[in-house]
């Protein structure tokens, strides 16, 4: 799985602007649709790894928005596995627009079992 890569695109539109997302007064694309991009290219990136019963989590994301976009633009994500430690997956992030880079970091996953997931957070609510 190391080396792995994903990505995905999203073109800037009012509703993932910082001013729409409540993140700023701006209408700039917002730094958490930029981690939602992120996140979406990593789950792009290990999805065929994965077997049937298998999904990821994220538990930790250290990214920085380094450029601001604006309505229209077209931003890039892309994720590349660069550490697998039992369940947790490690990933470098980053994010482009039609100009520049815009964001970068790293992310981590955990892989989980769907039904026993599932299970436990059902038995969390019920208590």
């Amino acid at each position: 799985m190391i080396g792995a890569t994903g990505e995905k695109t999203i073109t800037v539109t009012e509703n993932v602007t910082a001013r729409a997302m409540g993140s700023g007064s701006l209408n700039v694309f917002a730094t958490p649709a930029m981690i939602a991009l992120m996140e979406a290219a990593a789950c792009a990136a290990i999805e065929a790894h994965l077997a049937e019963n298998q999904s990821s989590v994220g538990v930790e994301i250290l990214v920085r928005h380094v450029a601001a976009t604006p309505l229209g633009m077209q931003v890039r994500a892309r994720a590349e596995v660069i550490e697998v430690d039992g369940r947790k997956i490690t990933f470098t992030v980053q994010a482009w627009d039609d100009r520049e880079l815009i964001g970068e970091g790293t992310h981590h996953r955990v892989l989980i079992d769907v039904e026993r997931f599932m299970n436990r957070l059902r038995e969390n609510k019920a208590r």
